[in-house]
């Protein structure tokens, strides 16, 4: 299980990304939603989703799936 957070600020493409905790590419904390802990990347993007519709895993941090 891992800590999952999805930026606030949206890339210039219109993402929101999320990251798991430990992330050299983290936002700081006025820029970050906690999402929760989860057991993979998929869940945590899906309960990012509710925040922001065009959220996407980091490629940095879940290089498994960026995509979500």
């Amino acid at each position: 299980m891992a800590q999952y957070y999805v930026n606030k600020n949206a890339q210039d493409n219109g993402d929101h990304e999320v990251h798991r905790e430990g992330c050299e590419f983290m936002p700081n904390v006025e820029n970050r939603i906690y999402l929760g802990l989860f057991g993979n990347c998929h869940d945590a993007v899906h309960e990012a989703k509710k925040h922001y519709l065009q959220s996407n895993g980091c490629y940095h941090c879940l290089s498994e799936s960026p995509t979500g």
